[in-house]
């Protein structure tokens, strides 16, 4: 990594990574602009890549309006607000008279061990029971902290995984690109794409202004990036049907990511609820899924078993740590990820801080969440070329080493920027289930296309696990 003598430059790099990522035209780029101040502080180009890869996002839907138009005019404008990008990359919820749970379960968070720092990960209750189990110890963190004390950071993360459970020891960039899973995840694209079966049919009634409307997304996705990419696709139109395991419950995220989208249950595991997926798998336009790679395959729900009951699927996918190498299906988090590939390592070492620093916001969370939106709107217009699905996987490590290898930021900004104010604010009120609340407003525009949500967020698992009549 190296200075940075200029962060346009940085963002400007960054935005055209994450396009050609997405297969975009290069011409695409001129249509693209940035406006305002970034609030995120970090020796990280955090702004930059957070702006960059919602960026893509709208290069995308400009794309394919141009592509549906059938115009060889220029493509829509797109503007992204680098001051409201900075929102969107924490919480876009601001509920009204209520208030959210808290963000970290008491026992989560960055523990020393003998020889290093190590992160536990314990939000859900069965990853702060296998901690618990591992550690033998109380949910006390005094007790946590001590028995910690007690253990290698490489020798609990293996043990506390191996008990099914989500933890990352702290090592440095160099140490990652030298671990066998750091160098499979640097060799592996940004994004990997394969070419899917043939759809019978590949075009929809295109609305100019809600260019998703009629596209039917099966939503597989939990924490975070997933739902970050869903959510994008249910702002421009799509149908989205998110499907959770029974008790599986984010009492934080609810509010955050489920505007828009209908949510059910499944138990992928009882033969008679598996058929109903499949049946709406045969249903959908796109799948975006996050379980480890090798979840669906020892069900018998490979991808190529998904291209056979919905030929012409976008199936889109997201890991970890990346989809080769010996990590490849090891659970993980954003931030969990960053202890492992070296963000919170040198974050400590540049404040001088005495113990870990993580990012200011999950930015790989959320960045690969708009990159896996912005993947998805163009395999369908790829579908519309071609006919065919395309297959695409995305990793939190892949792209948080496009953020690693990014230039460190240097200079502060030349003017301060403003807090936070109800400005920042769209005016509608969502009515949720948790009381009223509004959005910061959308930091993308894109001109001719109406972004929003028909409904507001919802509480996972209200909704029968049904496609909406036609």
């Amino acid at each position: 990594m190296h200075d940075a003598p200029d962060t346009t430059t940085t963002q400007a790099d960054l935005a055209a990574a994450f396009w050609a990522a997405c297969h975009g035209a290069p011409d695409m780029l001129s249509q693209l602009r940035f406006d305002g101040q970034g609030l995120l502080r970090s020796g990280f180009a955090v702004d930059a890549f957070a702006s960059a890869s919602i960026a893509a996002a709208g290069l995308a839907v400009a794309s394919l309006r141009r592509c549906m138009d059938g115009s060889s005019a220029n493509a829509p404008a797109v503007v992204v607000d680098r001051r409201l990008t900075s929102l969107w990359f924490g919480m876009s919820i601001r509920p009204q008279g209520w208030k959210l749970p808290p963000v970290w379960d008491a026992i989560a968070g960055d523990y020393q061990a003998r020889d290093g720092w190590i992160r536990l990960h314990t939000n859900a209750a069965h990853h702060r029971a296998a901690a618990l189990a591992v550690l033998q110890t109380p949910a006390q963190r005094d007790a946590v902290a001590a028995a910690v004390a007690t253990w290698d950071a490489d020798a609990l993360e293996s043990a506390v995984i191996a008990q099914g459970g989500c933890a990352g020891a702290m090592r440095s960039w160099q140490d990652w690109q030298q671990h066998p899973q750091g160098q499979a995840v640097l060799h592996e694209p940004l994004l990997h794409w394969q070419t899917g079966m043939q759809a019978s049919e590949s075009g929809w009634a295109f609305d100019t202004h809600h260019p998703l409307a009629g596209i039917r997304v099966l939503d597989m996705t939990r924490i975070l990036a997933g739902p970050v990419a869903t959510r994008l696709l249910t702002s421009l139109g799509a149908e989205v049907l998110r499907i959770d395991p029974p008790q599986w419950d984010e009492p934080l995220l609810e509010p955050e990511i489920t505007p828009g989208k209908r949510c059910a249950r499944l138990d992928l595991r009882q033969p008679h609820e598996r058929a109903v997926w499949e049946d709406l798998l045969q249903g959908a336009d796109v799948l975006v899924h996050g379980l480890r790679s090798d979840a669906l395959d020892a069900m018998g729900m490979g991808a190529a078993r998904r291209q056979q009951l919905r030929p012409g699927l976008i199936d889109v996918s997201l890991d970890a740590y990346g989809f080769t190498g010996p990590w490849k299906a090891r659970r993980g988090f954003d931030s969990i990820v960053q202890m492992s590939m070296g963000f919170a390592e040198q974050a400590q070492r540049s404040a001088g801080a005495d113990k870990p620093v993580s990012l200011p916001v999950p930015a790989l969370d959320h960045a690969t969440g708009y990159l896996m939106a912005a993947a998805t709107i163009r395999a369908l217009e790829l579908r519309m070329a071609s006919g065919h699905g395309s297959i695409v996987r995305a990793s939190l490590a892949r792209t948080g080493a496009l953020l690693m290898g990014a230039a460190m930021q240097t200079r502060a900004p030349a003017q301060p920027a403003l807090p936070e104010s109800p400005s920042d604010w769209a005016d509608d009120v969502e009515e949720t289930p948790w009381g009223r609340a509004r959005r910061v407003r959308w930091p993308l525009h894109v001109d001719g296309v109406v972004m929003g949500w028909r409904t507001p967020a919802t509480t996972l698992g209200s909704s029968p696990a049904a496609w909406a009549p036609r």
